[in-house]
């Protein structure tokens, strides 16, 4: 019996054996993405982000290779107190869930500005270190042609040893990242240790989007376990 013979044999008893079998899959070690629409607040969130953002484009001109704009950090302004109490309350309520012990723990802010992305705009694939454990994004303007989200594949060991994919367009066990269309009012967050990174912006008009980013810190004078944020 020649060697491709003995190959397709013993593949077809694979396949029979497989077949046969009925396998229990245990998914652990989750890279969870949480998404929400809140389009109720882009009035107010929009008008803080642009004050901001035009007094960066007064001091600095456009960058011809990284045509990029970023406002300083607004998250203590009072005007949209409302949305910063929601992203923190969430930010809280999603590593409660995961089951980390948040009733003696706040989250609190580290950085929360806004990105104007022009075309051909890009960035990197990173993560944010530091004490952040949650990131998060708001998006405010989404033209045509716009830049997309994308998240990576957080396993090194993965990556080490990968094979190539059936098909790159679809989300499957095999995939090496994944990538999320923007629309005003949604609202994305994610743990601090999955990177993320932005495809290159094909549009004329910019992306604008809040960024955000959450450290844990001890509870001073807890008297009671902290409330529930709204759950997603």
């Amino acid at each position: 019996m020649s060697k491709t013979k003995r190959i397709c044999k013993a593949a077809e008893q694979v396949k029979e054996v497989v077949q046969s079998a009925q396998l229990n899959v245990a998914y652990h070690f989750p890279c969870p993405i949480y998404l929400i629409e809140r389009p109720d607040f882009l009035e107010k969130v929009s008008k803080v982000s642009e004050e901001s953002l035009e007094r960066r484009r007064k001091e600095r001109q456009l960058d011809d290779i990284y045509p990029m704009i970023m406002s300083d950090n607004y998250f203590a302004d009072q005007r949209i107190v409302q949305f910063t109490e929601f992203v923190g309350a969430t930010a809280w309520n999603i590593l409660n869930e995961q089951g980390y012990f948040m009733q003696d723990k706040v989250v609190q802010f580290t950085e929360m500005w806004t990105q104007e992305h022009y075309k051909q705009s890009s960035m990197e694939q990173h993560t944010h270190g530091y004490g952040s454990q949650i990131v998060g994004f708001y998006f405010l303007e989404v033209p045509e042609n716009s830049s997309r989200l994308v998240f990576h594949d957080p396993r090194i060991g993965k990556s080490l040893i990968d094979l190539p994919e059936a098909d790159s367009i679809q989300a499957t066990v095999a995939s090496k990242m994944i990538n999320f269309e923007p629309k005003p009012g949604l609202l994305i967050f994610s743990n601090a240790w999955l990177a993320h990174s932005f495809t290159r912006h094909a549009s004329d008009r910019p992306i604008k989007f809040v960024h955000f980013n959450f450290n844990v810190n001890l509870a001073q004078n807890v008297l009671s376990p902290a409330p529930a944020a709204e759950i997603i």
